[in-house]
């Protein structure tokens, strides 16, 4: 296994005073993790450096053609003061799924899960205190070769940064207002849908926008062919409490294998839930709601965790969800999740990785 180098800061940040005004995305850490691609010889130099500016030829491809791949996950401080990871393998494995669709050198996950861990063992001290605050990971990788041309990276970077953050919806866990899109598509089969690239959320973007002039806090996309079928929130995976049955839409090449999507639906299911992953179409939403049998519905993401949906805008209807309120079953979720991610209940799932 490599050897990853580390370049110690001459000197280092104040930490946040005030952990309850962290937001989300907007603090970073003293340091960052390189790794360089080039072609012949493969991923090399890893390292740990002081955080900064990367430099950047203006031809570099990834800011022409958008050759970019990127993950999320967290960092948690138990009540013990020990730092945890929620399923940090996965988050590797996906991050090679992207890398093989957008042609990119696939990295080595064992390794890469090390030098997660060594960043975040060296950032210890700036994984936040405070309850229902972490510090988020972000992994990813751009191609970097001064070139004019369309046509797959040569030269490449694998970076990871780090952010302390608190909720990353203004709501916190009180339900949110969502939109469902009519007028735009994010990604269809056969594209980038089920990749995590930048592309993807630039596509976002104009609906997000709509979106906010309406007081809406997310958008609800549909598939990009009949425009009727629902595929995901902009940064949740969804599920919808139907009845007796939990449904979310299956994983068909448009939509992200969400980590905690897979992590609800293995507690559903050992909670003996019903739980379906298949099509389900607005309208099917719809008939539900206005025969009283929508009981709750929730996004789920690394960001949020569990999110609960109290507002539905389809055209002029408005879908109000349990009163606007969080539903138990929601409740029961994030509290689970959570408490085995900050380390306060039992892991029978074996999901933490300790970082030491």
């Amino acid at each position: 296994m490599k050897t990853i180098k580390i370049n110690l800061a001459t000197g280092l940040k104040p930490k946040p005073a005030d952990e309850s005004k962290l937001g989300f995305g907007r603090i970073f850490t003293d340091y960052m993790f390189l790794m360089n691609y080039d072609e012949g010889q493969g991923w090399h130099s890893p390292r740990i450096v002081p955080f900064g500016p990367v430099a950047l030829s203006p031809a570099a491809m990834c800011l022409h053609y958008g050759q970019e791949v990127f993950e999320g996950l967290k960092a948690y401080r138990t009540p013990e003061n020990k730092i945890l990871l929620f399923r940090p393998e996965k988050n590797m494995e996906r991050l090679n799924l992207s890398n093989r669709r957008l042609c990119i050198p696939e990295i080595d996950e064992e390794f890469a899960l090390e030098a997660l861990k060594t960043l975040v063992d060296l950032e210890r001290d700036w994984v936040p205190y405070t309850e229902g605050t972490s510090l988020y990971l972000r992994p990813f990788i751009f191609a970097v070769d001064p070139f004019i041309g369309v046509r797959p990276a040569s030269q490449l970077i694998f970076c990871i940064i780090c952010s302390p953050v608190g909720s990353y919806y203004p709501e916190g866990l009180n339900p949110v207002k969502i939109y469902v899109e009519q007028n735009y598509v994010r990604a269809v089969k056969g594209g980038f849908g089920f990749t995590k690239t930048a592309g993807n959320y630039a596509a976002s973007l104009k609906a997000q926008e709509e979106a906010h002039t309406q007081n809406f806090t997310q958008v609800l996309w549909l598939d990009g062919i009949e425009r009727k079928y629902i595929e995901e929130v902009g940064t949740m995976n969804v599920f919808f409490y139907v009845g007796d049955e939990i449904i979310t839409p299956s994983l068909e090449g448009s939509i992200l294998g969400g980590i905690t999507r897979l992590s609800t639906i293995e507690l559903l299911k050992s909670w003996g839930y019903k739980v379906s992953e298949r099509k389900i179409s607005i309208d099917e939403i719809v008939k539900a709601y206005d025969e009283n049998n929508l009981k709750e519905s929730f996004g789920t993401g690394t960001a949020a965790v569990i999110s609960p949906i109290g507002t539905l805008k389809w055209g002029d209807k408005i879908l109000t969800v349990n009163d606007n309120k969080i539903g138990p079953l929601s409740q029961k979720l994030y509290d689970t999740l959570t408490d085995i991610q900050w380390g306060k209940a039992e892991d029978k799932f074996n999901w933490t990785v300790e970082v030491n």
